[in-house]
């Protein structure tokens, strides 16, 4: 049997992005542009969420997200 720090490090899922990096996406069709904050697992049949922290303000379908929105980690790719 094998300890917990050995389970997590073996079934832990890997972060694609990490905190700062500049990434551009759309979220509900609108485009964005922002820095990435944090990711995290929501469960395992949802995945993960990555927090984007937007440069402007969003008008989106369901109202106006002015500091940061919520995006699965595939919508998202690098600002250059």
């Amino acid at each position: 049997m094998s300890s917990l720090a050995e389970y997590f490090a073996k079934n832990r899922p890997t972060p694609k992005w990490s905190f700062g990096q500049r990434v551009q996406g759309k979220y509900q069709g609108v485009p964005f542009v922002g820095t990435t904050g944090g990711e995290g697992m929501v469960n395992e049949t949802e995945g993960s969420l990555v927090t984007v922290f937007l440069d402007l303000p969003l008008k989106a379908k369901d109202g106006w997200h002015m500091t940061f929105v919520k995006v699965k980690p595939n919508t998202l790719s690098v600002r250059s």
